[in-house]
């Protein structure tokens, strides 16, 4: 019997994950979230305080006082050669400084460049100075977006190598196992939902489900790369649920969803993709330009059976819908004020950029074989522990009286597809084209960047 002024429950489950999202960027905050993965590769929830946002003014003094004053100030197009940062890197057998691990202070990859003069590869995009936040990332001290980092464009580039075959799809997935569908279905048929101690039967529930399994695809498992991908998978998840609230105005599924959009044995899954047309490139092919905000979220559904199977809905969910196309609309927003999502973009960003790359062969017009950055020997990038699991999440929400089901999904990044020619965006009035000719490299010896 249900108590007067109880109401109905729904229980929604995901992939665990962050609970606490990050101030707006302009604004420090005085708590940052991070992961951390322990000895048996299951992901946890870590935060870092920073009352009064002290210890962060304090990095951002220090930076600016030790870093050179024109890479420390903000630059609308600053400009990185490839090849000769490589070579000063081997010039100093391979001891990399701060300049170096963080690309010049590059905020985005917005252009890739080649000249076949100088036989330089560029990579070109806004920067400023650095600084590490509280939870380590490695931040802008004006913007707070997180900056490019050189071991992710090691990644990339070894996925695109000069001698070998392009790495076709780079993702990453966060979902139930079968025993634990099959173990949930029968929780759920055999017990009745107490809808006084919600909280305790989704306890109950979540356990059930066990642990998630996440897969890594493409990427080396042992990266950072791999790492901001399935941080970014399972903090989407998390404010789908309502279990992480986010930074900026964006209804969940939670509060979208209705009983007739949920079935009992429903699965919904969320993938971020990117927006494959998101390259601008001059006729000559020299220059290539990465367009508009890179990042979409999509949604399928699934049904499970008793058995844990998992086989395609016969329909779509409305809600699920809305809350894909709102994440998608909201994501610039939300890559300003929460870091890991303008990481996750700068990973599509390198990961296309890369494509290009040796889609137009530049690596063997400029002579360059990579012996640095395309070697882990040289220049280890799969330091890491690698994420295995992650523990399942609940959320009770008092309205409706569904009894749950978990949220599946991940990355799926497919960066050829950018250069297939109908998703390549014509150079009109040949503005690409003439930025690349006004940005001639011309510097000095051992110079590596320039604004």
């Amino acid at each position: 019997m249900r108590c007067r002024g109880l109401g109905y429950w729904s229980i929604w489950m995901a992939a665990a994950g962050l609970f606490m999202a990050l101030a707006p960027s302009v604004v420090w905050a005085q708590a940052t979230a991070g992961v951390a993965i322990d000895a048996d590769g299951v992901l946890r929830t870590r935060t870092f305080t920073d009352p009064g946002g002290q210890l962060m003014q304090e990095r951002i003094a220090s930076a600016k006082a030790t870093l050179d004053p024109k890479m420390a100030s903000y630059s609308k197009l600053r400009k990185v050669s490839l090849n000769r940062l490589e070579q000063v890197i081997l010039g100093r057998q391979g001891v990399l400084t701060d300049e170096m691990r963080y690309m010049a202070g590059l905020l985005r990859v917005r252009y890739v460049f080649y000249y076949p003069d100088s036989k330089d590869i560029v990579l070109a995009g806004p920067a400023e100075g650095w600084a590490p936040d509280p939870s380590g990332r490695v931040v802008g001290i004006t913007s707070g977006r997180p900056v490019v980092q050189l071991q992710d464009l090691a990644v990339a580039l070894r996925m695109f190598p000069p001698d070998g075959k392009p790495t076709e799809m780079i993702g990453c997935s966060i979902d139930p196992t079968q025993q634990g569908l099959a173990s949930m279905q029968h929780f759920v048929q055999t017990n009745r939902p107490n809808f006084r101690y919600p909280q305790v039967f989704a306890e109950a529930l979540r356990n059930s489900l066990g642990l998630q399994i996440v897969t890594i695809s493409g990427a080396p498992p042992k990266t950072h790369f791999a790492q901001v991908m399935v941080e970014a998978d399972y903090r989407m998840k998390l404010i789908g649920i309502g279990l992480e609230r986010p930074p900026v105005k964006l209804v969940s599924y939670a509060d979208r969803a209705r009983l007739t959009d949920v079935a009992r044995n429903a699965m919904q899954r969320w993938y971020f993709v990117p927006d494959y047309q998101c390259i601008r490139q001059s006729d000559d092919g020299l220059a290539m330009e990465l367009v508009g905000d890179g990042v979409k979220l999509i949604g399928e559904d699934e049904m499970v059976t008793s058995s844990g199977e998992r086989k395609a809905a016969g329909r779509g969910n409305r809600a699920s819908q809305a809350f894909v196309l709102g994440f998608t609309k909201k994501y610039p927003e939300l890559a300003e004020r929460s870091p890991v999502y303008a990481e996750l973009r700068n990973l599509i960003d390198l990961a296309v950029a890369a494509a290009y790359i040796q889609e137009q062969d530049y690596y063997v017009k400029a002579g360059w074989d990579m012996p640095f950055l395309g070697s882990e020997k040289a220049f280890p990038v799969e330091v890491y522990d690698v994420p295995k699991t992650v523990e399942s999440a609940v959320n009770t929400i008092g309205k409706g009286n569904t009894l749950g089901f978990p949220i599946g999904g991940g990355v799926q990044i497919h960066p050829a597809e950018a250069l297939d020619s109908e998703n390549i965006l014509p150079d009109k009035k040949a503005k690409v084209a003439k930025l690349h000719q006004e940005i001639k490299p011309e510097p000095a010896d051992g110079q590596w960047w320039w604004d």
